[in-house]
């Protein structure tokens, strides 16, 4: 049986606490204007529910750079605030003053001496009522992660978009075709494996990244293969945008980043026969977190199992949009309850609940389960893996 510290996870849903770090580089001279936009935001975020308390530092020795960390009650309810669209509009002002940025969350697993002190509040203004309440405090003190995980140095991603109806064929020849960007981004980071799946018009782009994940974004954004495919998709895209227009460039792939909130695999070498799949869960207004929090669950009983045929298992969530990436062994309907993530109690009809499309009755019988996994199944469209290093 696979052991919590022998298998690979990552995972929101532990109910520790969040610490967010932002490191940001200024353009030179725009430090009073970035000093307002932040003033501007922290009072927005102060009011957002599961946000404790914030802090700004600039750098002793390069004034340019600035660190803003905050800490939060969890993840999920950090990540139901960064994917709204009022924090997508909050932040807008500050790609005018900010050349760089980079983005790191941790789950809290220790502290030593905590307790309030100096620099829990914004050197531009008054504490924020969430840093300072005793009922902040109170929820500062626990939420502790339980024990490390153990990684296996991939970064996770997805970016989701959908196409015009009817142009799903011509976009789905288009990104089976490209050719693949050089993989090796720099010394220490490099694009491991793309998977590519369509569900009608939606689709969602999977990534592997081993070492800096933003670096190999931006290494893969600035290939020629890669640039031509976007201009070749553009007029299929529902939501326009403008590559040449950094600021419509952001804004896209803002709104397409799907984050892994849960990812669980057996650890060790994988078995031959392998293979992936993708399925797509439409959640009911509100109820993606729930959702993904569901199928998180089911797939950390299924990889501690030495029966199940899952070797691995990725949830990606943003909104109500909820994905999960299987590696499983052997056909994806040999088990379609365990492959739905409903096996075991009354978790069809808690899917059921949670699910917008869920509209012919909750799957109960094993024919109205098969049939319901394959309403779900994601279209693959190409899984490329990296050469192996030598």
């Amino acid at each position: 049986m696979t052991t919590l510290s022998e298998r690979i996870s990552q995972s929101a849903f532990d109910g520790s606490r969040l610490r967010v770090v932002l490191l940001l580089d200024l353009y030179d001279g725009a430090q009073n204007q970035f000093l307002e936009v932040y003033e501007h935001l922290q009072k927005q975020v102060s009011s957002v529910p599961g946000h404790i308390s914030d802090e700004l530092c600039q750098s002793i020795e390069n004034p340019s750079q600035w660190l803003i960390t905050s800490e939060w009650e969890s993840a999920p309810r950090f990540l139901a605030w960064i994917n709204s669209e009022e924090h997508v509009a909050s932040v807008q002002p500050l790609h005018g003053c900010v050349r760089d940025t980079r983005s790191l969350r941790f789950s809290v697993l220790r502290e030593i001496g905590k307790g309030p002190g100096p620099g829990s509040h914004s050197p531009t203004g008054p504490p924020s009522a969430a840093a300072s309440s005793p009922a902040a405090a109170d929820r500062a003190r626990g939420g502790l992660q339980v024990a490390p995980r153990r990684g296996d140095g991939v970064v996770r991603h997805a970016l989701t978009f959908t196409v015009k109806p009817g142009s799903e064929p011509v976009v789905a020849e288009l990104l089976a075709g490209y050719t693949s960007p050089q993989a090796q981004v720099d010394e220490s980071t490099r694009l491991r494996r793309t998977s590519l799946f369509m569900h009608g018009n939606r689709v969602v782009r999977a990534v592997e990244v081993e070492g800096d994940l933003l670096a190999a974004l931006r290494h893969v954004a600035q290939q020629p293969e890669v640039r031509a495919l976007e201009e070749a998709i553009n007029p299929y895209l529902e939501q326009d945008r403008d590559l040449s227009d950094p600021g419509s460039a952001r804004m896209f792939f803002t709104r397409a980043a799907l984050p892994a909130v849960h990812h669980v695999a057996a650890g060790g070498r994988e078995p031959a026969d392998v293979r992936r799949h993708a399925l797509f869960y439409p959640a009911k207004d509100g109820c993606g977190m729930a959702l993904a929090r569901l199928l998180a669950g089911q797939d950390e009983a299924a990889v501690d199992d030495p029966t199940s045929p899952i070797e691995g298992s990725t949830v990606f969530q943003r909104d109500d949009i909820v994905v999960r990436l299987l590696d499983l062994r052997g056909p994806l309907d040999a088990r379609p309850a365990l492959a739905l993530g409903v096996e075991g109690g009354h978790k069809a009809a808690v899917l059921a609940r949670l699910l917008d499309s869920a509209k012919d009755g909750v799957p109960t019988t094993d024919q109205e389960i098969s049939r319901f996994l394959a309403r779900s199944e994601m279209r693959l469209i190409t899984d490329r893996r990296a050469p192996a290093q030598d």
